[in-house]
Formats: structure tokens, sequence, C-alpha cells
């Protein structure tokens, strides 16, 4: 069985970071402590292995995708502010493009490949910021990790000074693409021990995005198991 512990990394604890990280405005601290207590109320989040966060440089974070709650799920629990990869039509009506990049939300541009978007991203990161992505480009359709796009790659082999998969579970169920609103449920979040940029590169960009799938599939079964969902199964 997998390590699941949930302590944060003890590094963190402090308040504001140095100069090279991107601290927490108190705007998003209101925010993030408003999405914890919602999270814990209404769907009874667990999460696993907070310890993994990096203290120190750009953090590229790789999940899984089951639902609309998924950016807000990944950082909820963890000590540096999030970056995230919002597909571009949300960034149409003025109100809430203004809400969603106060929250450090920047377009991309789906089913193409968005330099810019990409480009975006590697300057953040190697501002000290991290950045959540979720390479399947679009939300699970049964609950299974779909294939991954390899652009996600350049990020964590040019950009990023680590790269840590997070594994999301029961999001699917509580809010699937099919549905309208979502639903209570029991949504669990785990954090893989985080990959260095030097052992990135040691993979071709396929094969580094195939590597991360295969962890985030490894760790869905076992957490499966641990809290006593069926298993899903994979060809």
């Amino acid at each position: 069985m997998g390590d699941y512990r949930s302590h944060p990394n003890p590094l963190l604890r402090r308040r504001r970071f140095t100069a090279d990280i991107q601290n927490c405005s108190p705007y998003y601290r209101f925010m993030r402590w408003g999405c914890r207590m919602a999270g814990a109320l209404f769907y009874r989040q667990r999460v696993y292995n907070r310890h993994h966060e990096p203290a120190d440089g750009g953090v590229v974070y790789i999940s899984n995708h089951q639902s609309f709650f998924d950016p807000i799920i990944v950082t909820n629990a963890l000590s540096r502010p999030g970056n995230y990869m919002a597909r571009d039509t949300l960034f149409r009506q003025p109100m809430f493009r203004r809400l969603i990049e106060s929250l450090n939300a920047f377009p991309i541009q789906r089913n193409k490949a968005d330099t810019g978007a990409l480009k975006e991203a590697m300057r953040r990161l190697k501002q000290g910021r991290t950045v959540v992505v979720f390479p399947e480009g679009t939300r699970t359709r049964d609950g299974h990790i779909g294939p991954f796009l390899p652009g996600v790659s350049v990020l964590s082999q040019r950009a990023a000074t680590w790269t840590v998969p997070v594994l999301i579970d029961g999001a699917y169920e509580a809010w699937p693409r099919t549905q309208v609103l979502p639903r209570p449920g029991r949504i669990f979040v785990e954090y893989a021990p985080a990959i260095s940029q030097e052992e990135a590169r040691n993979y071709s960009p396929a094969e580094f995005v195939e590597h991360v799938r295969n962890l985030l599939i490894e760790m869905q079964t076992r957490l499966r198991a641990k809290v006593g969902r069926p298993a899903l199964r994979y060809e």
C-alpha cells in the first residue's frame, strides 16, 4: 500500500515565503479558506501526502480531470497559491473573467497546440510559481484516466523545478460532466513525490507523460482499494 500521511511540508508553515516564491494575497487566502470549508462540509474531502509540496522553485502539478471542482481541489490543501490553465471560453463573460483572473487563472485554447498558453505557464514557473495542468484536455467520461497530451512535458522538462503528480478521486461521482449541478459525495486527493527537472529530462516527451499517467493509475488503484471503492479496469 502507498504512503497516506496527511500533514503539510513543515518548511511551508510560515505565512510569507522568500522573494523568489509567489505569496498568497489576503484575497486568495480568504477564497481558499471558503473552499476548504465547503470541501469539508459537503464532500468530506480527505487529502494525503501534502508533505510532498515542494518548498522552493516553480512547480507544475499534473492531475487527472474529473470535474469542474478540480482546479480548486488540487491546490486547496497546499500552502503556496496555484496558477491555473483554464479553457478560453471561460474568459468570455467579463465578470467571471475578472474573478478567475484574480485567482491566477489564464486562458488556453482547447483541442489545439496553444503555444501562447504554454509560454505563459513557463514564464510563471520560472518566476517560482506553481501551475496546475490537466493533460487529458477534458473531463473524464467514466472516471478513468484518459490519454495525456504530450505538450505538458515541455513544462516539466524545461521550466519547472519540480513536477508533482496529483490524483483526484470521487469528484467524478460528485459532479460528472453529464450532470448540470453537483451533489454531495466523498472526494480524495493524493500527491505523489515530486519529480525533479533532471529526472524528467531522462524521458522523451511522450515517455514522460505516459510515466506520469501510469503513476496516477497506480495511485488510483491503491486509493480506491483503501477507501473501499471498486477498481477501475484499464486495457
